[in-house]
């Protein structure tokens, strides 16, 4: 019997959905509530209820708000790059290294939905203080990163479209606001929260697939490139960037809480698998979209640029002018619909940036704030720097362009304090019961992030072996070289104790 009709048969009133405001949109006072078939017509305990569109429907969005990550400024600042220097030859290196960026995501959700907690407030609990605090600041500081590309993103993007009428750092202030009156929309509930949400990925799919069809790129070689690896010396460089920008700190974060938005009850095994499968599809089916729009970008930039003497010297900045000057107006300039996309992935990534920032602030100190005052000050970290970048760059591309590859290194520094902790994490059976993940997705898992981190770790020694210089720079540099591996090993090695390896008494989460 159909879930609804079962409900209607139990005469029972409750809504299926509910999403009036409250404190938070995804605070645990406010939730996405799902009635389905009644546990007593089920063994709740071993297995979820069968497969439901409309339960699929209710569980989708907190994955489309990840995968806003995926769009950000600073992914389609390497998107546009990695098109005009690699062509189409890193085009399946995007396809797999969302792949990997989707594995990270799903274990983020994994651990959110099986215990409860996010996995800021599981770091409190699970490491001492001074490690604590020490995996805080640096998700701070990569989200603080991350926050003002995708800031200058929208400061960009406003400066276009208002033909350069607002500088720089009167797109920061606008930006800044607009954060504020998407916050507004929390009271109005999470389901109309994440439809604007859809909309502004929208807005970018129509904006970038629009290019894709004014440029017209060459459909042989976009297969080409998707289905055949290639790598040459000369595109290392943006095959790196490719897989570097793909796995945000801040995101892993957020994700393991955003999951929380929908009422689970943990107790039951049955309604725990089920959640995990509604999540897994509609994360999936989140990055697909991301993976089609950040190819559209690629090709457009690898058609118009690949093989030119612009091909170097394209950034986020000069981007929609080289557009222009390429493909000129048509029924609507080129350099408009380019400054749409880029407005519409800078403003939803600045919000979600926001949430997690309030999710990591709130889990690893334990602070219960109002709304308005969490907000301010998860802003306020952001926009303050991002204004005084915004007025010393901002008649300076090229020192703009290199500030954000300094913005690249810092997020590359903090990834491995977001996926060590997710992975030692998710593999506790006393902290995830039946859930933690088994021998060989754990073994795919850490392959998985040894490569991200080597990946990152040869960025960083490319990057310093031609900005470092001096001595006292080159000591620093050696010395906080010395201090964060140690960390790393520190929280790889914490959890390779000899008790890990005995057997432990399986339990349901919750149940305890």
């Amino acid at each position: 019997m159909p879930p609804q009709e079962h409900q209607q048969e139990r005469g029972n009133e409750q809504p299926l959905l509910e999403d009036e405001g409250d404190e938070t949109a995804y605070d645990s006072t406010e939730k996405v509530v799902i009635v389905g078939i009644d546990d007593s017509d089920l063994d709740i305990l071993s297995q979820a209820p069968p497969f439901s569109w409309k339960k699929l429907w209710l569980f989708t969005g907190p994955g489309f708000l990840m995968s806003i990550a995926f769009l950000d400024p600073g992914n389609l600042e390497g998107d546009l790059q990695a098109g005009a220097i690699a062509g189409y030859s890193l085009l399946w290196l995007l396809m797999w290294a969302t792949a990997m960026g989707l594995l990270v995501q799903l274990l983020a959700a994994r651990l959110g939905v099986a215990t409860g907690r996010h996995l800021a407030e599981l770091c409190r609990e699970e490491y001492p203080t001074w490690a604590r605090m020490l995996l805080w600041i640096m998700a701070e500081l990569a989200l603080i990163g991350a926050d003002i590309q995708e800031v200058i993103g929208s400061a960009i993007a406003i400066k276009i479209l208002s033909n350069g009428v607002l500088p720089l750092w009167s797109g920061v202030i606008i930006t800044a606001f607009d954060c504020f009156i998407f916050l507004f929309l929390e009271n109005y509930g999470v389901r109309k929260l994440e439809a604007v949400f859809a909309v502004l990925i929208a807005t970018m799919a129509l904006s970038f697939a629009w290019m894709f069809g004014e440029t017209k790129p060459s459909g042989t070689e976009l297969l080409l490139g998707i289905l055949i690896p290639k790598l040459g010396s000369k595109t290392i460089q943006q095959a790196v960037g490719v897989v570097g920008c793909i796995i945000m700190p801040h995101n892993v974060f957020l994700h393991s809480a955003l999951v929380q938005s929908r009422d689970v009850d943990h107790r039951k095994k049955g309604r725990v698998q089920e959640a995990l499968r509604y999540y897994s599809i509609e994360s999936t089916l989140a990055l697909v979209v991301s993976f089609i729009i950040n190819l559209f970008v690629t090709t457009v930039f690898a058609k118009g640029f690949y093989g030119t003497e612009l091909a170097n010297n394209i950034g986020l900045v000069n981007a929609g002018q080289y557009l222009q000057e390429k493909y000129g107006g048509g029924l609507f300039p080129i350099l408009y619909i380019w400054a749409i996309g880029l407005l519409a992935a800078g403003q939803s990534s600045t919000i979600t940036g926001t949430y997690a920032g309030q999710f990591i602030m709130g889990g690893f100190l334990n602070l219960r704030l109002k709304k308005w005052l969490r907000a301010l000050i998860t802003r306020s970290c952001a926009i303050v720097p991002t204004m005084i970048v915004a007025l010393v760059f901002d008649t300076s591309e090229d020192t703009l362009d290199v500030l954000n590859e300094w913005l690249n290194v810092l997020q590359s520094v903090q990834i491995p304090f977001a996926l060590i902790p997710l992975l030692c994490l998710v593999s506790k059976e006393n902290i995830m019961g039946t859930f933690k993940i088994g021998p060989i997705l754990k073994m795919v898992a850490w392959l998985v992030a040894a490569l991200v981190i080597v990946i990152n770790g040869y960025l960083l020694l490319n990057f310093f072996s031609s900005e470092v210089t001096g001595v006292m720079f080159t000591t620093f540099v050696c010395a906080f070289t010395g201090a964060y591996v140690g960390f790393i090993i520190y929280l790889v090695s914490r959890d390779i104790t000899f008790s890990s390896w005995l057997p432990q008494p399986k339990q349901i989460p919750g149940t305890e």
